[in-house]
């Protein structure tokens, strides 16, 4: 069963509307930062300290915006951090509810392999080059694809217009070179 892209793209217009309306508007990336003083404070338990004020952390960026991201590892069980765990028990159990993934799919999609051979361990190091650079970019930006193009463009910011053209900008050639016929 594969969700029609129309439809697909209805519904996430409607998460995203709903979110605005309801709650605030989507972002991502920051919960990257928001785990990693979890696990920092975990290992070093002074990385967070309560202060009479809030939270601070021994980290400047963990302890700008007034220890905003600080409290946030300290108490994790926000709407921004749990919105991010349900994307992922969201997407498995979507994956299994339509039957799953089969194996060789998982390992290296069909493009992948028509592209590049069967390669398994090459397309895992691409996509942990690909997710590094682009989570790096983010959190350099201020935000993520969800916050700047999806939030943003919701919201009629021209800083999401901005966004979303250097994206696909980037995008498409990119792929264009990567996935070219051949």
């Amino acid at each position: 069963m594969v969700l029609n892209w129309k439809v697909g793209g209805l519904l996430l217009g409607l998460v995203f509307f709903a979110a605005v309306l309801l709650v605030k508007p989507i972002g991502v990336s920051t919960q990257f930062v928001i785990l990693d003083g979890i696990v920092a404070d975990v290992v070093s338990p002074d990385f967070i300290t309560q202060t009479d004020e809030g939270y601070t952390s021994t980290n400047a960026y963990m302890a700008k915006s007034d220890g905003k991201y600080a409290g946030n590892a300290s108490n994790p069980l926000n709407y921004s951090f749990v919105f991010v765990l349900a994307m992922a028990l969201g997407a498995f159990a979507s994956a299994r509810l339509r039957g799953g993934i089969d194996k060789l799919e998982r390992t290296a999609p069909e493009i992948w392999r028509e592209n590049f051979g069967d390669t398994p361990m090459m397309r895992y190091a691409v996509a942990f080059l690909g997710g590094f650079i682009v989570l790096y970019g983010a959190r350099l930006a201020g935000g993520c694809t969800s916050g700047h193009m999806m939030s943003g463009m919701m919201q009629t910011a021209l800083s999401g217009y901005i966004f979303a053209a250097g994206a696909f900008a980037a995008a498409i050639p990119t792929a264009m070179l990567m996935y070219k016929r051949g």
